[in-house]
């Protein structure tokens, strides 16, 4: 009876184990990982070592060719400078005057005059190189911090040439600055001799138009005119504004309904016609309209009084009545008089109105033109006070300029002539940290380049990056195992823990396994190119499936090069070879190995042209009486791009484990061989990653040893 446990059953919207499917798998885009380039560069560490010996080397070898070179330097003190008026000192702590003291001392101007120099007074001092021109020295500038000291530095390839060059050039470059200083200051006499000569002319110019003007206009009595003609025209605005506010009232008491006819409108309008009558006398239609307003309201007061007591036809009240309807039509007559009032007042306004406005152009037009007259005369006064303020401060500058002529102000003076030319090696330190921080720098790079080319798989990861999260086992590294020695299989006692663990992860992942509710039973085990240690695999995933209680048959498909008798300690022949030549009965070819529940049939006698016995129907009935028999049927095949018999028996079986190996299988020639077998219709149930770095972050299973340790 077999110990296998049961198959859950499936549900619907989840399927433990799916076989992989990268034709459909979409995989992010891989990632460069500073661990694996921290991989590479332990592995190719002398890449860079080379590198830096080689661009150090030719350092070395630049300096020991090339001529040596010599170096002088010379002292130069920047003193206090005389301040000797506006626009003649100068700030020493300038950049621009460093700036312009080493491009001057740098120029071939004053190369040549300091070759000149060497001509009169010591030509045999002149080194010439071998095409007969003066010997090359290159000059440098340099300015202590904080400090107003300058050090010119000399460098040639003749010891005593350079301080010679070196005192030549200094003293050539102080003969240079005064000459100039003083061709300056001759054109700076011209240009402001000149400057004073025309403000002069000018001045004489704007005094002369000046006078004309004072001959002509009295600015005296323009400005008393001109004040006079201020106050009238503010005079006259005030009463135009006090015209256009009556004008404004008259306005809306004509307007306004009943104004005439109420007390409150009457009494408002009174003070209007005052103004405009000469006075609110008693025979005046408005006193006369109030009168009639004043006698109609007591008599309407009156009835009101009668009307409580008395009826409509009472004589008293008829007779009130008569008389308020007489009062009425005289506050009738009186309104249309006050209304003609209103209009004869609003006339005589107007008249008024306009007559003021014609008196406030008139004084306007005045007050204008006394302003620009006077505005005239000022301009004149201030040209001719701008040009003689102008022409003194030339004045004062040309006397500066004439006593700046007679004084030296160069603020630089030799502090140190130029010392003894002594060898420098200061290109060669350059040169040498140049070279090897190159070096260095080409050498990682290189390293850096052979990391990204390379696309073997270092890490889970990079499995899941490229092909897709498919990964259904792995198996770490044994670093203690010796190159060359076999892997022992995996024993009942075995205490590689780690090692075992991963195989016994793999079986449980295979137990639980159903393709379509079904567990893939006969199982084959392949790769893309040979060592990446499928036949291991295969052989260990079946002891720890025998040792897990299944009954497993392992057989070595590969009838080239099957070397699995050799790791169980069995017999080679009579294998699968001679099973499928003979057609006869599977058991005469089946070996019991030493570990329980665990069968084996070899790969028999080699054969030329395998994959031949892979394609007959035999094969079929062969493995489906295995299936019956067996928990598992395990089958080691050759590598798929090594032949064709994985690709052929793929087909045949419930299912396909891809070995890859870490830091050893490329993930191109993975994916054309995972596109291979799915080509073949093969179901790949997923990956196996062998021979992981198990000191990788990314590998965490099964490190814990202690756990694995009896308390005992």
């Amino acid at each position: 009876m077999s110990n296998l446990p049961s198959v859950p059953p499936q549900d619907p919207g989840f399927q433990l184990g799916a076989p992989m499917d990268v034709s459909t798998t979409v995989t992010p885009t891989p990632k460069f990982r500073i661990k694996k380039y921290l991989y590479f560069l332990r592995k190719f560490w002398w890449i860079p070592v080379i590198t830096l010996i080689l661009a150090l080397g030719g350092a070395v070898a630049e300096f020991k060719y090339t001529p040596p070179e010599f170096t002088s330097f010379a002292m130069m003190l920047e003193a206090a400078r005389l301040q000797l008026g506006q626009g003649t000192s100068f700030d020493q702590n300038d950049d621009t005057y460093f700036g312009n003291m080493t491009q001057v001392f740098q120029s071939d101007v004053l190369r040549q005059k300091a070759l000149d120099r060497l001509k009169v007074g010591n030509p045999n001092s002149i080194v010439y190189d071998k095409d007969g021109n003066p010997l090359g020295v290159q000059i440098n500038v340099l300015q202590y911090p904080r400090s107003s000291v300058f050090q010119i530095q000399a460098i040639s390839a003749n010891q005593s040439f350079t301080p010679v060059y070196l005192n030549a050039l200094v003293n050539a470059y102080l003969d240079f600055t005064k000459d100039a200083r003083a061709d300056l200051s001759g054109q700076t006499l011209s240009s402001i001799s000149t400057e004073i000569a025309q403000y002069e002319q000018d001045t004489k110019n704007d005094q002369e138009i000046l006078n004309q003007y004072d001959q002509s206009n009295n600015i005296v009595v323009l400005e008393q005119e001109s004040q006079v003609a201020g106050s009238e025209l503010a005079k006259l605005k005030t009463q135009m504004a006090d015209y256009q506010m009556r004008s404004n009232l008259l306005n809306a008491v004509s307007l306004e309904k009943g104004s005439i006819f109420d007390k409150e409108s009457t009494n408002m309008a009174n003070p209007l016609f005052e103004d405009l009558e000469g006075g609110n006398s008693a025979s005046s239609p408005v006193a006369q309209s109030q009168s009639a307003y004043q006698q109609i309201e007591t008599l309407k007061f009156q009835r009101e009084k009668l009307i409580k007591y008395l009826r409509p036809d009472h004589p008293k009240i008829v007779a009130l009545d008569k008389q308020i309807a007489e009062a009425q039509d005289m506050l009738d007559f009186y309104s249309s008089q006050n209304q003609q009032d209103i209009d004869t007042a609003r006339q005589e306004l107007k008249i008024r109105m306009d007559s003021t406005q014609q008196a406030i152009d008139q004084w306007e037009a005045k007050v204008a033109y006394d302003s620009v007259r006077i505005a005239q005369a000022a301009a004149l006064h201030d040209n001719v006070t701008r040009d003689q303020s102008t022409s003194d401060q030339l004045s004062s500058l040309m006397k500066n300029v004439n006593i700046t002529r007679e004084i030296d102000q160069d603020p630089l003076t030799i502090l140190q002539p130029a010392s003894g030319a002594s060898r420098s090696y200061g290109k060669l330190k350059s040169n040498i940290s140049t070279a090897a921080f190159g070096g260095l720098i080409a050498g990682l790079a290189i390293v850096f380049l052979i990391a990204i080319r390379d696309d073997r798989f270092a890490s889970i990861v990079e499995v899941a990056e490229r092909i897709g999260d498919n990964v259904v086992g792995q198996v770490p590294e044994i670093p203690e195992l010796s190159r060359g020695v076999p892997l022992a299989l995996l024993g009942d006692s075995d205490d590689q823990h780690m090692y075992v663990e991963s195989y016994r992860s793999l079986r449980s992942a295979l137990l639980y396994f159903a393709v379509d509710g079904v567990r893939p039973k006969v199982l084959l085990i392949t790769s893309a190119v040979p060592n990446e240690g499928k036949s291991t695999i295969a052989s260990n995933l079946s002891c720890a499936m025998a040792l897990g209680g299944s009954r497993v048959l392992l057989i070595d498909g590969d009838l080239r090069k099957g070397r699995l008798h050799d790791l169980l300690g069995l017999q080679s022949k009579p294998g699968l070879a001679e099973l499928l030549i003979s057609r006869g009965d599977v058991d005469q070819f089946i070996q019991a190995s030493p570990m329980p529940n665990l069968s084996f049939i070899a790969r028999g006698s080699g054969q030329r042209n395998p994959g031949d016995l892979f394609l007959g129907s035999f094969l079929d009935e062969t493995l489906a009486k295995l299936r019956e028999r067996y928990d598992y049927v395990i089958i080691d095949s050759s590598p798929v791009f090594a032949a064709d018999d994985s690709t052929t028996l793929a087909p045949k079986v419930d299912g396909t484990l891809f070995v890859v190996r870490s830091r050893f299988s490329r993930s191109s020639i993975v994916k054309e061989a995972l596109d291979l077998l799915y080509q073949r219709h093969a179901t790949v149930l997923g990956l196996i990653l062998n021979r992981i770095d198990a000191s990788n972050r990314s590998y965490h299973y099964y490190k814990y040893s202690e756990y694995h340790t009896s308390d005992d």
